[in-house]
């Protein structure tokens, strides 16, 4: 009988020590990937003009979502290996009342960085959050050009073509890259900030089921554009993105849309999805070769 609880007793005491040499190993594992993520990068270093009363106020997260933005930034995602010299900042939806950053952000800025394109998570001012007194036009497009001057100026830091910079967006996000690509200027050559004598023309823009689509206007010179929406999204969205893709073609502006029969509104990207609407990253680069700006 003591032999047998002999027995019992070791095997217990081996049992424990494994579970506690997996524990330590998921804690490292944790803090290895908590260590490795990238950190938010400022785009204004004293603040976002008007704004600069909250700049030290901290943001409010819910899951994966995001809001009190009052310091805008960019979380860099650069590639180690098999960079190709393209960038994409990103634009989240979330109805400018919050930023949805999980498969609107992170996610597909970490597949993008591996596939050697460089990624940049935008965090904008929220115009629509409740006692919000930010604007769409004067804040959230102020955060979005603001992006892409930043982006450019230090693109011989992060091993980017200045002339490669994309912006893409997701629904509200992407209202915000149809409006940076409908309006832009190429930077002040007298400015004392260094980056805001950067261009904020983005090179090419990808609309993911952006709204507010009748707001829109395409004129030619404007920057090639991608776009995919699902079937079952809202109207102007489902059917706007088709009128959109015509005012591209009647403009002479090159331009790829994709209608995603099974599809509604805020797929995104999530990994290991096994639709076609989940597959348009696959897509967007296809299109990035196609146009001459991936090679």
């Amino acid at each position: 009988m003591r032999l047998v609880e002999a027995r019992v007793s070791a095997v217990a005491s081996t049992i424990m020590i494994r579970l506690s040499s997996l524990a330590v190993a998921f804690a490292t594992c944790t803090l290895s990937l908590t260590a490795a993520q990238p950190g938010a990068l400022p785009l204004w270093p004293h603040g976002a003009p008007g704004s600069e009363a909250r700049v030290a106020e901290p943001e409010k997260q819910d899951g994966s979502n995001v809001m009190n933005v009052h310091n805008p930034s960019l979380t860099p995602f650069i590639p180690t290996t098999g960079a190709t010299g393209v960038a994409v900042i990103i634009a989240p939806g979330g109805g400018h009342s919050k930023l949805c950053l999980g498969h609107e952000g992170y996610a597909l800025a970490e597949w993008l960085r591996e596939h050697g394109i460089a990624a940049f998570v935008l965090k904008y001012r929220l115009a629509r959050e409740p006692g919000s007194a930010y604007t769409i036009q004067e804040h959230a497009m102020a955060d979005t050009r603001r992006a892409l001057r930043t982006v450019r100026r230090r693109a011989q830091e992060w091993g980017i073509k200045p002339d490669r910079i994309g912006i893409m967006g997701f629904s509200a996000g992407g209202e915000l890259a149809a409006f940076a690509a409908m309006k832009s200027d190429p930077g002040k050559a007298d400015a004392a900030d260094p980056v805001e004598r950067a261009s904020s023309r983005p090179d090419f823009q990808a609309l993911i089921y952006p709204g507010t689509s009748n707001l829109f206007t395409v004129e030619k010179g404007m920057p090639p554009a991608f776009i995919a929406c699902g079937y079952g999204d809202r109207p102007d969205i489902a059917e706007g993105m088709a009128s959109l893709y015509l005012k591209y073609k009647a403009a002479g502006v090159k331009a790829e849309l994709h209608i995603y029969s099974n599809a509604g509104h805020g797929f995104g990207y999530k990994p290991n999805t096994t639709t076609a609407a989940g597959a348009w990253p696959y897509r967007f680069r296809e299109w990035l070769v196609d146009s001459g700006l991936l090679k």
